[in-house]
């Protein structure tokens, strides 16, 4: 897995390269730059910047020390380099003002005349042919006004292609929300790991395709990273071959409680997800009011009914009992209702069930603010919310979950002693001790109704072989990688959710082939 630090813990690794490697600051600085000028030079002009026309502007700060490296390079190889400065020369970090003197003893124009007149700086930005973002760094921490909130504006206005340095500026580096005006970069280079809010769906927005680069100290300086990226191998070296002998029972049999009236859909999407993702066997439970629709909806699944109100909880109970014999994992919400008869099936299972289970959709909300409600299942339940599932959850909003994914899903995880997959791009899987798994695959076209219903059946699936915190990110993973595998072929639009239960198969096919 890759390792994604908090700007805190880049911070404390930085100290430790000088402190420990015995690296100065300097030179971290020059790699860091260098780094930057290469992958510039690679993917904004495929590979040569000969008498190209780039525009660097810098702030007072080490960011700013990283672009005057950069400036250096492309000047030395034969880029028109010019550079502008947004803050008093006096304000000038040492290793910052080290670097300006270098960029001008090599030839370089540095030019601070924009603060009282921006016409000139539009003027520069619209004959570059491209820009090196290097305002502001990690550790801006409030938002950009006045000037520097101008410069960004016209940074966006023009047609150029940015590459930004470290994070864009104006982008929270932890949480990846802009912290008002923020840079549209085309690509950033990040140094030595990835940072939070890079792996955010706001912070991709900013950020575009990132690239980390070495700073010549070893990667292992950090302690336990806030965060980790899952990749293919991490995913192959769990998905291991069935015995010759495997049977359906022996393979796992899921029970999906799911379905109402006006909400079929989700239950059969959910189902098919389990059987897609290899589940030996799945049993839809559902109410009788909809069974009957269900039965012919997908043939591998059998339809178990519970009973009518009428019927009392005893009889509800001992019905969930049944279905629940012998089975190796469970889902239950998706479309299942938010009735009374569905609040006493919800807490039958998860106060009887011994196994693991999925929680996702109806069953979510119907513990609204209760978190501690799922204490009862003891770590075995996995939480599938959406960000306003999980502001329910937590009682508070989806403004605010999104504007903090981590702190949002851990939190839940803590309360709720489970494993919370809070879905949407770059899905973010909090365990109860606090790890945290990012989940790289998928793509815009997974905006499509049923997404998550299918999610929770493939998660279930992984229940039968994995522990639910490597179940559920694995899942995330082969989610999202059903639908890369889909939009490889038709583009960002268009899935609709049963195929990517279809295309499970064959995103595991190329996973474990790797």
């Amino acid at each position: 897995m890759i390792p994604v630090l908090s700007c805190a813990q880049m911070r404390a690794f930085d100290a430790r390269a000088t402190s420990t490697c015995k690296v100065l600051s300097l030179v971290l600085m020059e790699n860091a730059g260098r780094g930057a000028a290469d992958v510039f030079e690679r993917e904004i002009f495929a590979g040569s910047v000969q008498d190209k026309r780039v525009t660097v502007m810098c702030g007072t700060g080490n960011n700013g020390g990283d672009g005057f490296v950069v400036g250096r390079h492309l000047l030395l190889r034969g880029a028109k380099v010019k550079a502008w400065l947004l803050g008093s020369p006096a304000k000038l970090t040492a290793d910052c003002r080290a670097n300006h003197d270098a960029f001008v003893g090599v030839g370089g124009k540095v030019d601070a005349a924009f603060l009282t007149n921006l016409d000139v700086v539009a003027a520069s930005l619209a004959k570059s042919d491209a820009l090196v973002d290097a305002l502001f760094g990690t550790g801006l921490d409030r938002p950009i006004t006045d000037v520097a909130a101008r410069v960004v504006s016209l940074m966006n206005e023009a047609t150029a292609p940015t590459l930004a340095l470290d994070v864009p500026s104006g982008m929270n580096a932890d949480t990846g929300v802009a912290l008002g005006p923020a840079v549209r970069a085309t690509c950033t280079v990040t140094f030595a790991h990835r940072k939070l809010g890079h792996v955010t769906g706001q912070g991709a927005h900013f950020a575009g395709a990132v690239h980390v680069v070495d700073i010549g100290v070893p990667s292992a300086l950090h302690t336990e990273p806030a965060a980790w990226v899952a990749e293919a191998f991490d995913l192959r070296a769990l998905l291991v071959p069935r015995p010759l002998d495997a049977h359906k029972y022996r393979v796992g049999h899921v029970a999906v409680f799911a379905g109402s009236r006006g909400k079929p859909g989700a239950a059969v999407l959910a189902a098919h997800g389990a059987m897609r993702a290899g589940a030996g066997a799945v049993t839809l439970a559902t109410w009788p009011d909809v069974a009957s629709a269900l039965e012919t909806r997908i043939a591998e699944v059998m339809v178990a009914r519970l009973v009518d109100d009428a019927e009392g909880v005893g009889a509800l109970a001992r019905a969930i009992d049944s279905i629940l014999s012998n089975k190796r994992a469970v889902v239950v919400g998706p479309g299942f209702g938010t009735d009374a008869r569905a609040r006493v099936a919800v807490s039958h299972i998860l106060a009887h069930y011994p196994g693991p289970m999925v929680v996702d959709a109806d069953a979510l909300t119907l513990h609204a603010g209760a978190l501690a409600d799922f204490n009862v299942a003891s770590g075995r339940v996995v939480l599938t919310p959406h960000a306003g599932e999980l502001a329910r959850l937590l009682d508070t909003t989806s403004e605010q979950v999104e504007s903090d994914r981590f702190t949002a899903a851990r939190e839940a995880a803590a309360r709720a002693q489970c494993v919370v997959l809070l879905k949407g791009p770059f899905s973010v899987i909090a365990g109860p001790d606090g790890k945290v798994v990012v989940n790289p695959t998928g793509n815009p076209a997974l905006a499509t109704a049923g997404s998550g219903d299918t999610l929770a059946g493939i998660t279930a699936a992984f229940l039968t072989f994995l522990p639910p915190f490597e179940a559920a990110w694995c899942a995330a993973y082969v989610h999202g990688a059903a639908a890369d595998v889909w939009s490889s072929e038709f583009g960002d639009r268009g899935l609709l959710a049963h195929e990517i239960a279809d295309y499970v198969p064959r995103a595991l096919r190329a996973l474990v082939t790797l």
